[in-house]
């Protein structure tokens, strides 16, 4: 799922146990290599909430969440971030998940 709005993104986060949040670009990369592998996490993850945020069309919720990178992974238990991986790294988003739930 794609969020557009900070206040939709703060909802998902607030009404949901666990979400990964992928701040991602169009034009990134690495963003491209990871995305099949988020993919399958996400059937793999039944009760973790997947949602990605361009980051480029969505400038407020990616200055809110200090984004500086590409990708950027968040993870949210509860409504509290609980979780950072930067770069495209499959196995430390496993484990961070792994960690977290």
């Amino acid at each position: 799922m794609c969020m557009f709005k900070k206040a939709e993104f703060d909802s998902t986060i607030k009404d949901n146990k666990m979400v990964v949040v992928d701040f991602f670009a169009t034009w990134c990369g690495p963003c491209k290599m990871i995305a099949p592998k988020i993919e399958e996490m996400e059937k793999e993850y039944s009760g973790v909430v997947f949602i990605k945020v361009d980051v480029d069309e969505n400038e407020e919720t990616a200055a809110a969440c200090e984004i500086s990178a590409m990708p950027t992974f968040h993870i949210y238990k509860d409504g509290a971030k609980v979780g950072e991986v930067v770069g495209a790294n499959e196995k430390a988003i496993r484990d961070e998940i792994q960690k977290n739930q």
